[in-house]
Parts: C-alpha cells; structure tokens; sequence
C-alpha cells in the first residue's frame, strides 16, 4: 500500500501540501521529507521528476510573494527537491566536465598557500585570497628540497597497498614547522591515496639524518626557543639548521600519547611561531580611521592581487566549465528547469526579464554551483581547511556576483574579496547573460529525451541507497498526519488515497505492536 500510494503522483503531491499545513511539519521536517523522496525514488527519476514539476508549478502559482523572492531558500518540501534532484541530474556534467577544472583550483589555491610563509598557530599566510587569512608582516624565508624516505612498513599498509618504503622529494620553507613538513609531506601522499587514507600525524614521526646520526624532529623540544611570558616558538626547519637536500625518514612514532601536530586552544595559548606575540599590530594591522587605513588597505590588496593573478587562470576555466557549451548543448537538466521557469513566467504573464533571470539564477547556479565550489570535498577524497576555505568564499562570491544583476559601486571602503574581482565580473555576467539566451534559443527539450536522460541516469546509480527504508521513513510522516490526509481528499483523481491511508496507519499500528519487531 505504502509503494502504490507513494508512486501515485497525485496523491503524493496532494499529501505534500496538506503536511506543509500543519504547524508542526517544521523546516528540518520538511527538508528530511524531500531527502527520503530523493533516495527513496534515486532509482526512478522520471516519477520524482514528474512530483517536482508539479509541485513547481503549485509553489509559483499559489505564492504571493514578490516573483523575484521565489527559489531563494529551502524552507519548503518542493526547494530542497529541487536541490536534491539537481544535485542527481547534474552529477555526470560535474564529473565530465566541471570536476578537473575544480580540483585543479583547489590544488592550485593549496599549492599557492604553501608557496609562502604559514603561521602554524593562526593559519595566515603571505599568499592568500582572503583579507582575514593574510599574513602582513613576514620575515626573509628560503625554499628548500629535502629527500624524503618512508620507513613504515606495517602489515596494515601492506593491506592497504600503501607504499610504505617509497622515496620523493619535497619543498619545504626554512621557515616551517616540523608539523607543517609533515602536511607538506603527506599532502603527496594524499594526492596518490586519498585523503581518507590518512595516517595521524601524530602517529608519525620524522629524523633527519646528517652525518649518519638520525635526530628526532618536533615542533616542541628541550631546544626550543623560550620568549617573554613564558611562550615557547615552535622549532622550525632553520631551528635545526637543515641544509637543502638533507635526508629525511618518516617513521612510526615512539612515543604514544604525544602533542597533536595541530595543537588544541589550551596548548597554543602558550606557543608562537611566525607571529610574535609582541606584535599587537599584526592581529589588527589597520587603524580605525584616517588616511593611514587607506595605505595600508592598498598593501593588503596589492598582496591579495598577486595571489589572484596567479590563480585567474584556474578560476575562469572553472567559471566557463560551468556556463559554457558542451558539444553544442547545456545538460539536459538545465534546459528542463529552465523550460519549467519559462512556462511560468508565461503563465503569470511576467514580462520583465530580469525576474526570470532571477529564477534561473536561484534555482540551479546558487543552488547548487555555489555549493559545489565551497565544498570540494563533497566532490573530492581531500581535506578542507579554514583558510582553503576562506579563499573558496571569495570566488564563490566572484561566482554569484557574475550572476547578479545589480551593478557594482565600489570604492575604498568596499570589502576587499568584491575588489579583487571588479574588473572580471562585468564580462562574466555578460558571458552568463550569452548563456541564458542559447539555452532558452534551443526551445523545450522534449518528452522523449528527457525520459531517455533520466532513466539512463537512474541506471547509473541503482542500488546505491537504501530505497526501501527511505520509503518506510516517508510513510512515518503519512501515519502521522494520517487524520488530517483522510479528512483532505477530493475529486476524482483522489479516489482511494483516503483507503491508502488507512491501510498504511494500520500498517504502522500493527509494526509497533509486534513484540519481536
């Protein structure tokens, strides 16, 4: 009964509107609700389609609100539906065609961060994307090659088919702790295993052979560097005078129950490293007024501008990976979304463009681009730290922006992320604008390649969730608010939903009442 009533489409539209009624049908109800739709119906997504379409179309028509506000949130089942089947449907394009050019920014932004002076404590670095993340005030600092050399060789990396014996080279800066050589040396090995396949740094422990001894590097020793008020600077690769070219081993640790590379709060309030903690101008550089503020924003941009040349490229590969023509064609589920849209507007006889620009932008672009780009570990076996995630803020700022239709009025008091992209975001909106009008040039896509789209896609990913159970989950909230979908029903199409309820609250009633169950 349960299968039946969900895979009528009328009842199940029907059913979500009297949920969305009831007061008690919160937010993270309604958003669970469409999430096991989703799964639930993952491996038929001509059906869910057809329940979106329609409950698309009933959101347009029964709002109220202003036509530009509409698809802006995910406060309703149909919302979050749409973001979930988006997120479906757009899952092969990302992987063909937008996948590279992303992790090839994320690992360019990395590499860009790691080129120059980090602090260990706070995370600020000389290059960066992001005002908050900006190292201001860096010594001389040096580049060095180290050999690398594991010297693990456990039966769990055997297992694991981890190259427990290999050897490389590594860059390193003169100026790096000895937690942050173990990212820098591991960051290799994540890039041939997955992040996923991590050791703990704080399993891990590296020598440096010189002279044919072996010496224990860490960040905290009995020679480490005591400051004022009882703070200690971490060791570093200058610390311990190691030469360009030196040996290094990577081996088990010796010593259980040892200072986490990456230090609590407790533990770094007594240490420093690159930023003295004397210096009271470098956590707040900028005075609070005058022509002094002016000058000294101009140097934090022009170390932000280097950064973001260095980086353009990537960005505008990514950008036009996402709004540019593949093989002559945008993915099938834009152009269906964007034909829903179209229908709508003609419907309500909305002649203004920039409302249905609006809805495009809302619905597919902010919904799930903005994410994708913010997220790359939704997509990717990697790590996402604070400040990789900073500087992703700030592009997907440049990303929204080149879809926003208000012109910018910038000056010397506008943030610094919607600086470092003005001159670029006027020909990308133009370059979306061009976008737009191809797909909608290409007319409807028709029923027939859809279905082929959406099959040959449910295919892909069958058995890949739990469909059953989700569909138990959706039928919880049909027995909840069994009453008040009994006392709803009406016309035609409608018959039997109201026998399908009972039979399922009767279903539920008996389930709890077993005693092996």
């Amino acid at each position: 009964a349960l299968y039946n009533f969900l895979n009528n489409e009328r009842f199940l539209v029907t059913s979500i509107h009297v949920l969305e009624q009831q007061k008690d049908f919160t937010i993270k109800d309604r958003c669970r609700f469409a999430s096991f739709l989703s799964i639930a119906f993952h491996s038929n997504l001509v059906h869910l389609t057809n329940v979106l379409d329609q409950l698309l179309k009933d959101l347009m028509d029964r709002s109220s609100a202003q036509p530009k506000l509409l698809l802006r949130g995910t406060e309703t089942v149909v919302e979050k539906l749409l973001t979930n089947w988006v997120s479906l449907c757009m899952y092969g394009f990302l992987r063909e065609s937008v996948g590279e050019p992303l992790f090839k920014l994320v690992s360019a932004i990395k590499q860009r961060i790691n080129l120059g002076p980090v602090d260990a404590i706070s995370g600020k670095a000389l290059y960066t994307l992001n005002e908050d993340w900006l190292l201001w005030q860096v010594t001389d600092f040096k580049t060095l090659k180290l050999d690398v050399t594991f010297q693990l060789n456990t039966e769990a990396d055997i297992e694991r088919d981890h190259d427990s014996s290999s050897r490389f080279e590594v860059e390193v800066l003169d100026c790096d702790t000895i937690g942050q050589v173990k990212e820098k040396i591991f960051e290799t090995f994540y890039n041939k295993y997955g992040y996923s396949q991590r050791w703990k740094m704080e399993d891990i422990d590296l020598e440096v052979i010189m002279k044919g001894e072996h010496q224990r590097l860490q960040d905290i020793d009995q020679t480490s560097q005591e400051l004022e008020a009882g703070k200690k600077k971490l060791n570093t690769i200058g610390h311990y005078n190691i030469p360009n070219e030196a040996s290094l081993v990577v081996i088990r640790t010796k010593e259980k129950g040892s200072k986490p590379v990456i230090p609590d709060s407790e533990w770094t309030d007594n240490l420093c490293h690159l930023i003295s903690p004397q210096s009271v101008s470098a956590e707040s550089p900028v005075p609070e007024q005058g022509k002094q503020k002016f000058k000294v924003k101009e140097m934090f941009l022009t170390k932000l501008v280097s950064s973001k040349v260095a980086l353009q490229s990537f960005v505008q590969n990514l950008f036009r990976s996402i709004w540019s023509l593949h093989n002559g064609k945008p993915p099938i589920a834009v152009r269906h979304i964007f034909d829903i849209l179209q229908g709508q507007a003609n419907n309500k006889k909305i002649t203004d463009p920039d409302v249905l620009h609006i809805w495009k932008t809302n619905s597919i672009p902010l919904r799930f681009w903005v994410n994708v780009i913010k997220n790359p570990q939704f997509v990717f076996d990697i790590e996402k730290t604070s400040h990789l995630d900073g500087c992703l803020s700030v592009i997907a700022q440049a990303f929204m922006d080149s879809f926003s239709l208000s012109s910018q009025h910038l000056g010397k008091h506008s943030p610094t992320n919607k600086v470092l992209y003005a001159r670029d975001v006027p020909h990308y909106k133009e370059e979306v604008k061009g976008y737009y009008r191809y797909v909608a040039d290409l007319g409807s896509v028709s029923k027939e390649e859809l279905e082929n789209f959406l099959t040959e896609e449910s295919q892909k990913h069958q058995n890949e969730f739990k469909e059953k159970d989700a569909m138990i989950e959706l039928g919880k909230y049909i027995q909840k608010y069994s009453v008040q979908l009994e006392s709803r029903p009406e016309g035609e199409d409608l018959t039997g939903m109201r026998d399908a309820v009972v039979q399922i609250r009767e279903y539920y009633v008996q389930k709890s009442t077993c005693s092996w169950e």
